[in-house]
């Protein structure tokens, strides 16, 4: 049972995990800004684009645009399953779901390519 945490098969247990290490990669994150933010706080534009043009930090903005992108995933999808029922929508919920995630699918990977570009262009 255990083993199905690292397969790339869908399981409650491995969306429980990506979720959960997702969240502690943003948190990091979050922590790491504030404390530049607030240790700098007469940071000028100079400055801030050598902290973005430092190799670590873009591979952390990276890590952390992944992060968000899947935990997003998997959140949308937890919405789309369990409020887009057929109860709710009729014979149509199979569609809605669908088109909704497709939706969603889109929006995250607009939003993946433009944060890589973005960070890779500095």
């Amino acid at each position: 049972m255990v083993t199905n945490v690292t397969s790339f098969g869908r399981s409650g247990l491995s969306d429980w995990l990506v979720q959960r290490v997702s969240a502690v990669v943003i948190l990091l994150y979050v922590i790491c800004h504030a404390a530049i933010i607030i240790n700098t706080p007469d940071m000028d534009y100079l400055q801030w684009h050598a902290l973005f043009a430092d190799p670590v930090m873009k591979i952390f903005s990276l890590i952390t645009l992944v992060a968000l992108c899947a935990h997003a995933w998997i959140g949308m999808w937890t919405v789309a399953t369990d409020y887009l029922t057929t109860r709710m929508l009729g014979e149509k919920a199979t569609f809605v779901r669908f088109l909704f995630l497709v939706i969603c699918i889109g929006v995250l990977v607009v939003y993946l390519l433009w944060g890589i570009m973005i960070l890779w262009s500095v």
